[in-house]
């Protein structure tokens, strides 16, 4: 997989997903958003957040290693610091694909994280929002998707 859009597909074609970094206070958090936009989509999706037993009515999993199955892929909305840690666990577990979210700024992007987990044969999306691909999509990451691209800001 040598753009983006094959890894965005490859990582979309995948059923279960995890996402980490979700708030226990707040459906308006990226990850929130994320996670239930996954759901509503028909993915089977697992919230992850070691300080909440419940998101967005279904049960939290303090890490990866607590959800039942295997997700095929995770999608971190963190601070980049707690992404390496994430794709650690990744590797340990033998996901393959990780997402790490970002729209302008920073986001959950962290070199180290990316650089370990292609090392460790993941898949790895350093940056943009699944919800720029997973459709429909709507207006506002339509925008986002085209701003980014225009400033040459989506991930390689």
């Amino acid at each position: 997989m040598n753009n983006l859009q094959d890894k965005v597909d490859d990582f979309l074609s995948q059923k279960t997903i995890a996402v980490a970094g979700v708030s226990r206070n707040s459906s308006t958090e990226a990850a929130n958003i994320i996670y239930k936009k996954l759901k509503d989509s028909g993915y089977q999706v697992y919230p992850i957040n070691p300080q909440a037993e419940t998101v967005e009515g279904d049960t939290c999993y303090a890490d990866l290693k607590s959800i039942p199955g295997k997700a095929d892929g995770v999608v971190i909305c963190t601070r980049p610091e707690v992404s390496l840690n994430i794709v650690k666990e990744c590797i340990e577990l033998d996901i393959k694909r990780v997402w790490m979210h970002r729209s302008f700024g920073p986001g959950s992007v962290s070199e180290e994280a990316a650089e370990l987990g292609r090392k460790n044969e993941i898949m790895v999306i350093a940056g943009a929002c699944p919800m720029m691909y997973c459709q429909p999509v709507d207006f506002g990451h339509k925008c986002m998707h085209w701003i980014l691209k225009v400033f040459g800001k989506l991930p390689q």
